[in-house]
């Protein structure tokens, strides 16, 4: 029997699972690390944190699994996109990593924009420069920090940080590089002409794969730290958006996810670059290669209840470890016992800015609606509404391009709850399902890595051998007409506020 592993650097913690070729997965281990927040809207990690908990993560799994190293044939990467680590001449790291969600850089999207021009930008990138993305936040350390910046000698995405100290190769791949803003989506290479144009020299950028590519094999040193086989072949794997699609079977057209996990996203399949007029929508590779997807992003969808649970549900964490159960299980109990709509109170989960559809960093989260009456349970439910609201806003858009939606798959950590999932059905309207599988992007990089090491002919092959949906959640009519109204209201506080958003960002900022 062979063997699959698939590890997934996230931004709360690492997951690692281990998969025989007909896709059961024999072992999982999760590690978690920090995020640091120095300002607010900053969001930065320690790339070590990511190495150690790889270390960790990978040999727990060989342990739990109860397989022998030599049984692997071959490791698949993903993780959050867009972070940006560097690396001075000796490889070694310069500063935290700025994340994805990081909101510090929008003077210098704004110069990107202007130098390239908008309509070249399009052109090249069919993408908008956002504050999320890799390049700004290149700019930023060149306008900021001056004396690490001339250090720089790399500059790579989370997973490929890893990657490097797995193979010692310096390499991505299509899906992840798609979200640098230095990267030309249609032709599936570095966008050269943007890298000249703002400064950046070509010979930072690592090496770009297909997903299933085999791009390194692990080194005699990161097999003493994992417990791996020196040789084993690592594949590109794949952003955590692209890799998790693949884990969902999003390899179709018509297949759309619905991901609740600290970000939001709403994730198309596409067999041609389909851009979005107003660029609301993310294009970029997918990790089937030769396809594409188009991509809502909300930046705190499981993160705002991550955030409310952190921050005011100290009782219900009490409860749950005394009784073994998941604090979130209490939470959602709690929202069920409010009504659909929450008596009218209606949650912004813009904690960390927003992407999609209103890409500005200044964003921040609102509780609208609060009364006497409102308590706990309202509060619980108005942040699962407001989740669903903000991914709406991304599926409406999909219609309107004309895009086809056959079928929504509800994952991540959102997905678990029933309450959730009925939520977001009755929301859009649309049946949410769910599959055999539960284990996002690292099942998915651990089928890209079957592709590239020969144990399935294609990545749609692998998706069809080992994916199956199991249930289906129908929405709710009345719950559906409510939800239209509300969300109409959800939709004009934005306008509404968005002025103020920035005078606060000011005010706070100097």
């Amino acid at each position: 029997m062979r063997y699959l592993i698939g590890i997934d650097i996230g931004t709360s913690g690492t997951k690692t699972v281990v998969v025989d070729e007909t896709g059961r997965v024999k072992a999982r281990a999760v590690a978690e690390y920090p995020l640091y927040t120095p300002k607010p809207q900053w969001s930065e990690q320690e790339p070590e944190d990511w190495w150690q908990a790889t270390c960790r993560t990978v040999r727990e799994v060989l342990e739990k699994a109860g397989i022998d190293a030599g049984d692997v044939a071959g490791i698949g990467l993903s993780g959050q996109m867009h972070g940006s680590v560097f690396l001075d001449e000796n490889h070694q790291v310069i500063r935290p990593a700025l994340l994805w969600n990081d909101q510090r850089t929008q003077n210098e999207c704004d110069w990107i924009t202007d130098t390239v021009g908008r309509d070249r930008i399009v052109a090249l990138l069919s993408n908008p420069v956002l504050t999320g993305f890799t390049a700004p936040k290149i700019l930023w350390l060149r306008n900021h920090e001056p004396e690490r910046y001339a250090r720089v000698r790399r500059v790579l995405l989370p997973k490929d940080f890893v990657r490097y100290r797995l193979t010692g190769e310096f390499a991505t791949e299509v899906s992840d590089a798609s979200g640098t803003a230095l990267f030309n989506v249609k032709e599936r290479t570095w966008a050269w002409e943007v890298l000249d144009a703002i400064g950046i020299p070509r010979d930072w950028m690592p090496a770009v794969y297909e997903s299933p590519e085999v791009s390194g094999r692990i080194t005699e040193a990161a097999a003493t730290a994992t417990g791996l086989r020196p040789g084993t072949p690592v594949v590109g794997g794949g952003g955590d958006q692209a890799a998790g699609a693949v884990g969902n079977g999003i390899v179709q057209t018509g297949v759309v996810s619905s991901t609740v996990g600290t970000s939001g996203v709403v994730f198309a399949f596409s067999d041609t670059p389909v851009v979005d007029p107003q660029l609301r929508l993310h294009t970029f590779c997918h990790a089937v290669p030769g396809k594409w997807h188009l991509m809502g992003v909300m930046l705190s969808a499981g993160g705002s209840l991550q955030w409310y649970r952190d921050t005011f549900c100290q009782a219900e964490q009490t409860v749950a470890a005394t009784v073994g159960r998941d604090p979130y299980e209490l939470i959602c109990a709690g929202a069920a016992t409010a009504p659909a709509g929450s008596e009218g109170l209606i949650f912004l989960p813009y904690l960390t800015g927003e992407r999609t559809p209103y890409p500005d960093p200044n964003a921040r989260g609102v509780l609208f609606g609060l009364t006497r009456r409102t308590n706990r349970a309202h509060v619980a439910r108005a942040i699962l509404e407001g989740v669903a609201y903000g991914l709406n806003d991304s599926f409406l858009i999909m219609q309107g391009l004309g895009v086809p939606i056959r079928e929504v798959r509800a994952s991540g950590g959102g997905a678990r709850s029933a309450l959730w999932r009925q939520i977001l059905a009755d929301v859009t309207g649309h049946a949410h399902v769910t599959i055999n599988v539960d284990e996002g992007p690292a099942f998915g990089v651990a089928l890209l890595a079957g592709v590239g090491t020969g144990v399935y002919p294609s990545v749609e092959a692998a998706c069809a051998a080992t994916i199956q949906p199991v249930d289906r959640t129908e929405p709710c009519t009345v719950n559906h007409a409510a939800y239209r109204r509300l969300h109409a209201v959800y939709q004009a506080l934005y306008a509404h506020l968005k002025e103020d958003f920035a005078t606060v960002t000011q005010l706070i900022n100097g």
